[in-house]
């Protein structure tokens, strides 16, 4: 079992500008919270969206079946609550509906009280260029640390 637990969504802030970040609990089954300690759980492909009553959901989260599980466990791609305040939850439906944003998940990650947690960000797509621009960027950036690298030594 791996101390650290930090998985992480490495397609979101590519894709999606993100404008507010929220740290969200989530709801799971005993096979689910240790087949998470063991790391095996993705979120690349996941969001979030609503329910009818107003309860936020995390869809498309894979969290692979636990080794030593019986009957007893888990669906891997089941729909899994999100906890937050009431107000938080009011103020990410409002922006969904209103202004079109989506909420993805940024990370998963176990605190240190052992509970599993999800960073999840209120978000706009990006358009084509903006990606161009983003790679762009990082490009740069990486070129500009070799060259650093290489003057210091």
């Amino acid at each position: 079992m791996q101390t650290n637990i930090n998985i992480k969504n490495k397609k979101a802030r590519f894709e999606y500008e993100i404008l507010d970040k929220y740290t969200a609990g989530i709801v799971l089954s005993g096979t689910e919270i240790k087949s998470i300690r063991f790391g095996r759980a993705s979120i690349t492909e996941s969001f979030c969206e609503f329910n009818e009553r107003g309860e936020l959901f995390v869809i498309n989260m894979q969290v692979d079946e636990y080794s030593h599980g019986s009957h007893y466990n888990h669906k891997p791609k089941a729909a899994r609550k999100l906890l937050l305040n009431k107000r938080e939850l009011k103020k990410l439906d409002r922006e969904v509906k209103n202004s079109g944003l989506t909420i993805v998940p940024l990370n998963l990650f176990i605190n240190e009280k052992g509970f599993a947690k999800m960073n999840i960000a209120l978000a706009k797509g990006k358009k084509l260029y903006d990606k161009r621009e983003t790679m762009k960027d990082r490009d740069n950036k990486r070129d500009l640390d070799r060259v650093k690298k290489n003057f210091k030594s």
